[in-house]
């Protein structure tokens, strides 16, 4: 028997304990029994009488029942005494067994106890030596990782926190165990040198993986909303999957054991700088490249077939559309021949649109590489200080944004003051475009500081004031433009006025709501702006252009001047919604127009009234066929022909130089004047057709009425 198994005797000398009480409880009551034979026999006491006649029957029987109940009673105390004497022999074995059980007891306990301390010690001599080991493997740990360390974290990132951690390990130990050993100096040295490589691994590959966001995907990011035939979402990848794994491990641990939070100022100042990058290649990309090429992004050709392509993105309204109808103008005309004076500065305004696109880009490309940057954010530094360093991480590009729309805004209130109200038409397009981006600029930035999300909306108030400035004197300018007679039209084609009013008043149709709300924010209570606005610089420029007519001092020329510029402006009233609009407080602009041109037209005609009177029959003497004319008659006649000839040729070169660039009112007046001329040169030819009025009748009878139709419509066209 092993002594470890020597725990169950106490169990078994109780159980025989239990047994011997049991046996003596039987013993017991069997002697109370035979002691005491009244207890069995009371239940034959006669219950009832029993007749005399059978008492001797009856005693009898009752005398061999009680032979019989002795014999039992004395079998029964036979077998008492026999299981007495049974059960005084097993209560002396019980009693010699029980006192053997407790000499065992007695005896092996003590040894059980010994043996448990036994093992007992054993266990403490184990855990002691593992200790010991322990202990001793933290004053190898300088040494065990000195390489590592050395080495740095790069590439093997895991080991390094591993071995980082056994080396604060051992800090820890001598710190509670040890704090005056040499050994305690040497792995905090150990220490703060592998948290400074952490620090350096974390700032170089944030550094050497954070690259400027391509201008192209930018402009997939930006655009994919609206113009992909299948819209899809572009995903800014800002660094690869394995790096930013070990980046976020890396500023964890810097955290949670380094107790160091410069890690966060490296990320917000190289992700910062990185967000500042992106936007400034955006900017540059539109620099470099022409409006359209820089707005069709490329990166349709750079995606795969399959992918679905990308439609232009839609370019906001800016001044470009007015100086290409201006331009159009200028060298074409109406019906595509040149014939004006108009010249568009196209350089200059090319710049300043691409600029302006360009930064209404740079505004929606923030907003959405903001959104990105803080989603990064939310993975590598700890929730609590994430807004803090988000707001730090976009002040630089912010601060860029804001000091070039302040530009743009300087830039147009000299413009305004210098009264060139073309300039606020580079307004209109920034503020809508801030108008649209606000709530998703509101909602990305949620959490900044007031100052932070203020800075790019305070451009909005600034604009509206130069804004609703900027189209009251507009309205003025127009009806107080002076009337200079070098700046008049030689050729009597639109003046510079007119459709600089009218363009500008296209342009500001897709700007309706916008113009509205500058007018509101300075208080200007109008149901509808546009339209007030649009009434009030009509009727300026129809009395600018009334009074400017009166440069001229052909009347014709000025007919010509008027007629041009009203049926400009109706034109150009048709060809967009501007003629709708007006109509809603002038139901008849259109047949008012088509009136002052008419008249125009009629004013115009007048001045062949000088050709085509010496056609007349005033003055022309009555003759006979055949006969002889006195020298008087004869003169008169002379002196028809050379007025008609003289007249003809001189209009005919003065107004050759004039210009009508409407191919169909151009046509329509010379079919009319030549068939007033024409048909009046042939009744006149037809009178003098028989009468001798001179001896070199073709001295005086110089065109023939083809040649003076030819002669007519030649009229308003300087390459004949």
């Amino acid at each position: 028997m092993r002594l470890t198994s020597l725990p169950f005797l106490p169990f078994v000398l109780y159980s025989f304990r239990s047994l011997h009480v049991k046996c003596c409880s039987v013993i017991v009551d069997l002697t109370l029994i035979l002691k005491d034979p009244a207890v069995i026999s009371v239940r034959f006491l006669p219950v009832r009488m029993i007749p005399t006649e059978d008492a001797s029957a009856r005693k009898r029987e009752i005398e061999d029942k009680l032979k019989q109940e002795q014999e039992t009673l004395s079998f029964i105390r036979e077998s008492l005494e026999k299981s007495d004497q049974l059960t005084k022999g097993m209560v002396s074995i019980l009693s010699s067994f029980e006192s053997r059980l407790m000499q065992l007891e007695n005896s092996i306990i003590p040894v059980h106890k010994q043996t448990e301390n036994l093992q007992r010690l054993q266990e403490n001599v184990d855990q002691t030596l593992s200790c010991l080991d322990h202990v001793i493997s933290y004053y190898h740990v300088a040494k065990d990782t000195d390489k590592i360390i050395r080495e740095g974290p790069a590439g093997r990132l895991d080991e390094y926190l591993a071995c980082i951690a056994k080396i604060q390990k051992a800090v820890e130990y001598f710190q509670d165990n040890n704090p005056d050993s040499p050994e305690l100096n040497t792995v905090k040295a150990r220490f703060e040198r592998g948290k400074e490589l952490l620090e350096a691994e974390f700032r170089s590959l944030l550094t050497r993986y954070s690259k400027p966001v391509p201008p192209i995907l930018i402009l997939d990011a930006i655009g994919g909303d609206e113009d992909m035939e299948v819209q899809e979402d572009v995903t800014l990848e800002h660094l690869p999957e394995a790096v930013l794994q070990d980046i976020i491990c890396i500023s964890a641990w810097l955290l949670e054991y380094g107790r160091n939070q410069d890690f966060m100022n490296v990320y917000f100042q190289v992700r910062s700088s990185q967000l500042d990058r992106s936007i400034k290649g955006l900017k540059e990309h539109f620099r470099k490249n022409s409006a359209t090429s820089a707005l069709h992004s490329p990166a349709v050709q750079t995606k795969r077939k399959e992918t679905p392509t990308k439609k232009p993105p839609k370019r906001p309204g800016t001044i470009r559309k007015a100086q290409n109808l201006l331009k159009q103008y200028s060298q074409h005309g109406l019906d595509g021949k040149k014939g004006s004076n108009l010249t568009p500065l196209e350089g200059k305004d090319d710049v300043v649109d691409i600029e302006i696109d360009s930064y209404i880009h740079c505004i929606s490309a923030f907003v959405k590489l903001a959104q990105s940057e803080y989603a990064l954010l939310t993975e590598i530094i700890p929730e609590n200080h994430q807004k803090m360093i988000f707001d730090s991480l976009i002040q630089e590009a912010l601060d860029n944004l804001m000091l070039e729309g302040d530009n743009i805004v300087s830039a147009a209130r000299r413009a305004i003051m210098r009264h060139d109200y073309s300039a606020v038409l580079t307004i209109f397009p920034i503020l809508r475009h801030l108008k649209q981006t606000k709530p998703d600029f509101d909602a990305t930035l949620q959490g900044t500081a007031a100052s932070t999300k203020n800075k790019l909306p305070a451009l909005i108030p600034s604009m509206e004031s130069i804004g609703a400035k900027a189209l009251e004197e507009f309205a003025d300018s127009i009806k107080n433009d002076p009337d200079k007679e070098y700046n008049m039209p030689k050729d009597g084609t639109v003046h510079e006025l007119t459709s600089n009013a009218i363009l500008f008043l296209q342009q500001l149709l897709d700007f309706q709501e916008t113009a509205g709300a500058m007018l509101a924010s300075q208080g200007k209570c109008y149901f509808n702006v546009f339209l007030c606005l649009a009434d009030k610089v009509l009727g300026n420029l129809q009395l600018n252009l009334s009074n400017k007519a009166k440069v001229y001092e052909d009347p014709a020329l000025r007919a010509v001047f008027l007629h041009n510029n009203y049926n400009y402006i109706l034109k150009s009233l048709e060809k967009s919604e501007l003629i709708q609009l007006v109509a809603v407080t002038h139901k008849k602009v259109e047949g008012s127009y088509r009136e002052l041109i008419e008249q125009e037209i009629q004013n115009y005609q007048r001045s062949w009234l000088r050709v085509t009177e010496h056609l007349t029959e005033r003055n022309i003497p009555a003759f006979q066929p055949g006969t002889k004319l006195k020298d008087k008659e004869r003169q008169i006649i002379k002196d028809k022909f050379k007025g008609f000839n003289d007249g003809l040729e001189e209009l005919c070169k003065i107004q050759q130089g004039w210009a009508v660039p409407d191919k169909e009112q151009r046509d329509a007046i010379r079919q009319a004047q030549k068939r007033v001329v024409s048909e009046a040169y042939r009744a006149f030819l037809q009178r003098c057709a028989n009468i001798s009025f001179t001896k070199n009748p073709e001295k005086y009878h110089r065109y023939s009425a083809e040649q003076v139709e030819e002669m007519i419509d030649k009229l308003f066209d300087t390459s004949a």
